[in-house]
């Protein structure tokens, strides 16, 4: 066998060999306790394990640009153009022939419209008092009562007194005393006993009241 093939067998075998024995102590745990001997805890479990990659965090995202509202150019106002003005020139052209103006017409006053009256309002009804003075009533003069003379009883006696259509008394109402009752009585039975003329509205009899006076004075 020639020298260089005998030192690869030599060289091949020992690294069997050397994968034999590793394989023994692996098998049987002696390379792990050769292994703890050697390497400390961390560093075996920053071997095994893997450090966890590091998160980088994303960048921050640009700033929205805002748009400015673009003011509006406001278009200048522009003054208006001056008119000239009309010079009024009194001065007469050398041609120009003068008119005398004439008078105005006259105009006739026109006539106010006549305005028309508003319809009348009805007239109000004719009344008629009732009356005790007719002669054909023949009425008696009140009784002087004859007690009351002898005590110089005097005064002014009025009743209002409702008159029926036929003429005769319904009622008599006191309105003036005149201190008296004496004077007072002998006047309701005076105004109660005389006949009268009834009151009428627009010529029909009406029931009506009217104020009769007695006088009671010494002669």
């Amino acid at each position: 066998m020639a020298p260089e093939t005998r030192r690869k067998l030599t060289v091949v075998s020992a690294v069997l060999l050397f994968h034999v024995a590793l394989l023994w102590a692996m098998q049987s745990g002696l390379l792990r306790k050769a292994v703890e001997l050697v390497v400390p805890v961390q560093m075996l479990s920053e071997f095994i394990e893997p450090p966890a990659p590091k998160v980088v965090p994303p960048p921050p995202a640009p700033p929205v640009p805002v748009e400015q509202p673009t003011p509006k150019n406001k278009t200048p106002s522009v003054p208006p153009t001056p008119q000239p003005l009309a010079i009024v020139d009194n001065t007469p052209a050398p041609d120009a022939r003068q008119v005398e103006a004439a008078p105005p017409t006259p105009v006739a006053p026109v006539a106010a419209p006549v305005q028309q009256t508003a319809a009348a309002s009805p007239a109000p009804p004719r009344m008629e008092l009732p009356s005790s003075d007719a002669t054909y009533l023949q009425n008696p003069k009140p009784v002087y009562p004859p007690l009351s003379k002898r005590m110089g009883e005097q005064g002014q006696v009025i009743y209002s007194v409702l008159i029926g259509t036929d003429g005769l008394p319904v009622s008599a109402r006191l309105v003036k005393s005149s201190g008296f009752d004496r004077l007072d009585v002998a006047s309701f039975n005076a105004v109660m006993r005389w006949r009268y003329t009834p009151g009428k509205r627009n010529g029909v009899p009406t029931a009506m009241s009217f104020n009769v006076p007695i006088n009671w004075v010494l002669e």
